[in-house]
């Protein structure tokens, strides 16, 4: 799809609509080896994460739910905000079932370590992170993260989900967005 309208103010391709496909995929395989014989709760994180967690699930050839939360730390700014708030909760009681958090980014971790603090306090039977996109600044919550898709240098990206002021998110590769319409911090 080359619609000059949507591509505007989108600067060099990351990753290309024949990396994601082939490396969800790889993902797929190794998410149902490790979760075989048991069934699944995927748990998505709106909204980046519903175009990864739509393909990852056409990818396991085993039987799996899927709910969704929407956390806000970002608010409209480029930056957290270092508030983290749950906007949408989970409506399955994930108390001793199998989850894997599916998310789509993960920049400071800084959702991600609440998200991980409130999902196990209601007792899952496992919890594991599947992230299609980890950056460099991630730090210690990388560690965390059992399943990776791709590591990203530290820059503003856009596409396949991730979006800068809700848009961009349809675009089938992902790319860093042109530095200058990310905005100055405060």
């Amino acid at each position: 799809m080359n619609d000059a309208r949507l591509e505007s103010g989108v600067g060099e391709i990351l990753v290309s609509e024949e990396q994601l496909r082939n490396r969800v995929a790889e993902l797929g395989r190794e998410i149902a080896s490790a979760y075989e014989g048991r069934d699944l709760l995927l748990v998505g994180v709106l909204k980046g994460a519903v175009f990864f967690m739509a393909d990852l699930m056409r990818e396991l050839p085993l039987p799996c739910e899927v709910d969704f939360m929407a956390i806000s730390s970002y608010g409209s700014a480029s930056d957290s905000s270092g508030v983290v708030r749950i906007l949408k909760d989970l409506d399955i009681n994930i108390e001793e079932r199998h989850v894997l958090i599916v998310e789509d980014i993960i920049d400071s971790g800084l959702t991600l370590s609440y998200l991980m603090r409130n999902l196990r306090s209601r007792s899952p039977a496992s919890l594991e992170i599947c992230a299609l996109f980890v950056k460099e600044t991630a730090g210690k919550i990388r560690k965390s993260v059992r399943y990776i898709g791709f590591e990203l240098p530290d820059r503003f990206v856009v596409g396949y989900g991730l979006d800068f002021a809700e848009r961009y998110r349809n675009l089938p590769y992902v790319a860093a967005l042109d530095d200058s319409l990310i905005p100055e911090g405060p």
